[in-house]
């Protein structure tokens, strides 16, 4: 790769890097891995930059590069995560939680129950949390924005049962 184009994808890299760090916090349990992690898709993302043509938003090619190589290294490591804390707005998914004694522990509760799920509805999750439409939302993994949005609701109603069952549990 030409100096300029090295050059290109770090800065580009720097700019998005946020996107990585955020695959690699759903995707893993300690900061080991999400260090190992971390590593792995920005080589693939070196691997493939020269490959990107632009027909997307770079962040948008970047979370599908990112979620591709984490969903791929976990079925190949056949590895089992587990929670780790993370900030999220716990309304932005109108789950109803109850009896709960403070919103830290609604998060580490919402986080297990995520942790759980498939890895696509990780992946769902994940972007809805980080107010994706479900345009790009399809447009990264590669679904029509129809099948984003049955996808999303299943996610969340499958979510909203986990936690339901737990707080009535």
């Amino acid at each position: 790769m030409s100096e300029n184009l090295s050059k290109e994808f770090i800065d580009i890299f720097k700019k998005n890097q946020r996107i990585v760090h955020k695959v690699c916090r759903i995707y893993t349990d300690n900061s080991d891995d999400h260090e190992d992690l971390f590593q792995e898709i920005a080589i693939q993302l070196w691997k493939s930059f020269s490959s990107f043509k632009g027909n997307s938003k770079f962040s948008t090619w970047m979370y599908k590069v990112a979620l591709n190589t984490a969903i791929t290294l976990f079925k190949t490591n056949n590895r089992k995560n587990s929670f780790q804390k993370v900030e999220i707005n716990v309304s932005s998914l109108n789950v109803k939680v109850e009896n709960y004694e403070d919103d830290e522990y609604k998060i580490k509760e919402m986080y297990k129950h995520i942790y759980e799920m498939s890895d696509i509805e990780k992946a769902l999750i994940m972007m809805y949390l980080d107010d994706k439409s479900y345009r790009e939302i399809g447009e990264i993994l590669g679904i029509t924005e129809g099948n984003a949005r049955v996808k999303m609701n299943r996610a969340k109603n499958n979510l909203k049962l986990k936690i339901n069952r737990k707080s009535n549990g």
